[in-house]
């Protein structure tokens, strides 16, 4: 597919910006300046996709070098799939819309059970065969990595390789490899795979043999027994993606990414990436504020989110948290943490986040009674829990998030019950000041970790707990929300599966299994049907299992010994707790060698004058200036807010200094003309923003010149005057370029002395109009149209509804058409 056929298609799906690959800080290379061309693939929506920092860093590491070109592709939505279906057309990247049958490697992300449908979509989208076996010398390398690579048996017989744990070295070593064998003009996958294999890290399934009776896994005749994971060292030294991606659309997470710290000490024996990413390695403080700095003015980004599995337990938050208030807040930079542990977000730290807005508030008690907080080595106490939340609603917070989970270990009804008790006991402590919004997940036990043995518990239990739960905190300013356990059910017969259920995955997929971690696509009966027509039963993955017995992921060291994980589970029989891992404490999990491979933990810096409080405020005299843009080629496919937020980003990237909003969060005070429809190009819009009096027109023009997504130019600046910006004109005027079928009937049209139409608007209101009255229609000599539209206030219609009356057919049937809004004549000319 050239990018013309992309075009195309993307004027008839819903979100265009998807698939367009012209972001900020997108990487552009030419093939022929490359040798290794890569497809980094992510089983789910752009706007789940992009926010994934793994999937930032591969790009980044990458495209830094100089024979390798890593370009991405997501899920992709019901609405583009058919299109491509119906084109015959290929699945394409973004950057070049190249098929992924043309890649070298596709790389896929495995970061949830229930996308694993949309691998298959994805493949089988772009020609490629679902099975490695299947698949000869001229199909790309198939790989695959992230956390659901800890148990590769469910996906195994689909990937030539799977790579286990951190991926920043040891990525660009199978890299080497690859084009170490290409040079050798090499064809033979099969000696690729070997080389391959070498790698620490590298999982080639192909060199194991499974035993469906015995669930066993083993390794051919001179191939190594077991895989251990990979594990990066040292933070400080790891590349970092300065620059990300500034996303379209509207990204879950769109924000400043900065990993503080990887792994955690802290032990929970429930979770899975409390395990296999151990050990802790932070980054120092002094490192995470250069990355903030040359990061923010990379992107533009208005919020940060301090990555890590453990915000709180970082050494150096205090300081860092000081830092980065400091520096930032004059440019109106919120910090955000994903989640924190009770007892970690102190008062000083609050006091630090809503210095320039209140980002969320989530903490995790997971079980409702001290006793099951125990068993699942939780290590918080209620009384840490109830002081965190008293202290976020002292200091203003209005919402507070809590999640719990159910099914855990040993849970009696006396703790389901305490649930209940603790959520009423925070909203009893909150009065009508703040509310509370408490989730249920049902417990899915997870490879790797002490309670991988563990039972699931039934859906009819599941439901039982969750509407006991429900029914007794029916009470204003309270709102629960639950996980469906019919989809835990599915995630947990994946999570501990085995090479069995590649044919139950197929199967679902072939009934129209996608996107099954979203709500508005799971289909349980589906897949019932489909476990019944593979005969898998799903309690064999699901129920509880012995110590002894084997596991499809025995030959898989991912670090902590299961030695340890037995341990830890006798302890959680008799609800003894573990203390975490830290400077001062070892849980003697196995991952460490004390050499290479051991936790590292950041020094308090002294404080420096870089640190003195400075706003950089001062008393600034502002001035409105009125900015004229076009919009043109592909930045038609942006809808309004997907441009607005581009040029909010633009003018932080510029450095250009705006006054702000006031409230609670904080906005640019820039005003836009009226919203184009998506699809609709215009050679002259404007915006009107208040920057600092000392910012010249020329000036502004300059600093955003490059910085505006492809399709996006300012053609001029003037300053703000009363009546300088007059409303939407009488008349409005575009050019029509459209597709040669339908000559004949505009030129019809063009002729009509009437021409009455019933016009049916988006909020249901109809109305008659004769468009010949309002609508004039004139051929070019270059043998396009010009239309001249007159703006009837009330009853306004956009140009393709004027067309799609005109010739007969539904505005969205009009992809081939463009048209171009232009600015009105200048009487005279």
């Amino acid at each position: 597919m050239n990018k013309l056929e992309r075009d195309k298609i993307l004027t008839r799906v819903r979100r265009p910006g998807r698939y367009l690959g012209s972001e900020i800080n997108a990487v552009h290379k030419s093939p022929e300046d490359v040798k290794l061309q890569v497809a980094l693939a992510f089983p789910d929506l752009y706007e789940i996709g992009t926010s994934h920092f793994g999937i930032q860093i591969l790009y980044h590491i990458l495209n830094e070098q100089k024979e390798i070109c890593a370009e991405r592709v997501y899920a992709p939505d019901d609405d583009l799939e058919q299109l491509l279906r119906e084109n015959q057309s290929s699945l394409f990247s973004l950057e070049s819309a190249k098929p992924l049958k043309e890649f070298d490697w596709v790389g896929f992300s495995l970061l949830y059970e229930l996308n694993y449908t949309n691998v298959l979509t994805m493949l089988e989208l772009s020609g490629i065969p679902f099975f490695s076996k299947d698949r000869g010398d001229e199909f790309p390398l198939i790989i695959a990595g992230g956390p659901c690579a800890c148990n590769p048996e469910p996906m195994a017989d689909f990937f030539d390789a799977i790579l286990l744990g951190d991926g920043e070295e040891a990525v660009l070593d199978m890299a080497k490899t690859w084009l170490a064998w290409k040079d050798e003009s090499n064809t033979n996958k099969a000696d690729l795979l070997d080389r391959l294999a070498q790698i620490q890290g590298v999982y080639v399934p192909a060199h194991f043999d499974f035993d469906p009776d015995t669930g066993k896994v083993s390794p051919k005749e001179g191939k190594a027994p077991t895989i251990k994971r990979t594990i990066l060292p040292d933070l400080n030294k790891a590349p970092f993606p300065i620059d990300p991606i500034i996303p379209y659309s509207n990204p879950v997470h769109d924000r400043l990414r900065l990993e503080i710290s990887r792994g955690c000490g802290r032990g929970c024996r429930f979770c899975q990436a409390g395990m296999i990413y151990r050990p802790v390695r932070e980054r120092s403080p002094e490192r995470l504020m250069d990355l903030a700095r040359e990061s923010l003015d990379a992107t533009g980004y208005e919020d940060i989110s301090l990555l890590s599995l453990s915000v709180g337990d970082y050494s150096c938050i205090d300081w860092l948290m000081g830092g980065l208030m400091r520096e930032f807040k004059s440019r109106q930079v919120a910090v955000s943490f994903p989640s924190m542990r009770a007892g970690t977000l102190t008062l000083p730290l609050m006091e630090e986040i809503k210095k320039v807005r209140k980002t969320g508030f989530t903490i995790a008690p997971e079980a409702g009674t001290q006793r099951l907080r125990d068993v699942i080595n939780k290590n918080i106490s209620e009384e840490e829990i109830i002081q965190t939340v008293s202290d976020a609603f002292f200091m203003g917070w209005k919402l507070i998030k809590l999640y719990f989970m159910i099914g855990l270990p040993t849970e009696t009804q006396e703790d389901v019950q305490g649930i209940v008790d603790l959520v009423h006991k925070l909203k009893d402590m909150a009065g009508r000041k703040a509310d509370i919004t408490a989730s249920i997940g049902v417990f899915v036990p997870k490879p790797h970790t002490p309670f991988q043995w563990a039972g699931q518990i039934s859906i009819k239990e599941a439901w039982e707990r969750i509407d006991y739960i429900k029914d007794r905190l029916r009470r204003p300013g309270i709102k629960v929300k639950w996980q469906n356990p019919q989809v835990s059910v599915v995630e947990g017969v994946f999570s501990r599966g085995d090479r069995k259920l590649a044919p139950l995955l197929v199967h679902a997929w072939k009934q129209g299994a996608r996107f099954d971690g979203w709500t508005d696509h799971f289909n349980f009966t589906m897949w019932q049907e489909a476990m019944e027509a593979c005969h898998i039963d799903p309690e064999h993955y699901i129920g509880g299992r012995q110590v002894d017995d084997p596991l499809p992921w025995d030959h898989v060291d991912m670090g902590p010994t299961k030695k340890f994980f037995q341990m830890e589970l006798e302890k959680a029989k008799e609800v003894i707790s573990t203390p975490g891992c830290s400077q001062e404490s070892c849980a003697g999990c196995g991952v460490c060698d004390f050499s290479k491979i051991q936790p590292i933990f950041s020094p308090v810096p002294a404080p420096t004058e870089d640190m003195d409080s400075r706003d950089g405020s001062g008393n600034i005299n502002y001035r409105k200036l009125l900015v004229f843009y076009s919009k043109t080629g592909n930045a038609r496919h942006l809808g309004h807010l997907e441009l607005i937020s581009q040029v909010h980003r633009a003018l932080r990237r510029s450095q250009i200094s705006m006054m702000y909003s006031k409230g609670f969060h904080p906005m640019p005070k820039v005003s836009f003309s009226q919203a184009l429809p998506v699809g609709m190009e215009s050679l002259e819009e404007n915006f009107v923003i208040t920057a600092d009096s000392r910012v010249q027109p020329e000036q502004l023009v300059r600093s955003l010149k490059n910085q505006l997504p492809q399709g996006v130019e300012v053609l001029r600046c003037v300053p703000f005057s009363k009546g300088i910006r007059a409303g939407e004109p009488e008349t409005l005027h575009y050019q029509i370029i459209p597709e040669p079928e339908y000559r004949e009937k505009i030129m019809a049209f063009t002729k009509a002395k009437e021409y009455i139409i019933t016009h049916t608007n988006h909020k249901g209101k109809q109305w008659e109009l004769d468009l010949a009255q309002v609508v004039e229609i004139q051929s070019s000599e270059d043998g396009n149209y010009s239309m001249a539209a007159k703006n009837i206030p009330g009853k306004s219609i956009r140009p393709m509804e004027i067309l799609g009356h005109i010739l007969g057919q539904a505005p969205q049937s009009l992809a081939g058409f463009r048209v171009i809004k232009i600015p009105a004549p200048i009487e005279g000319s």
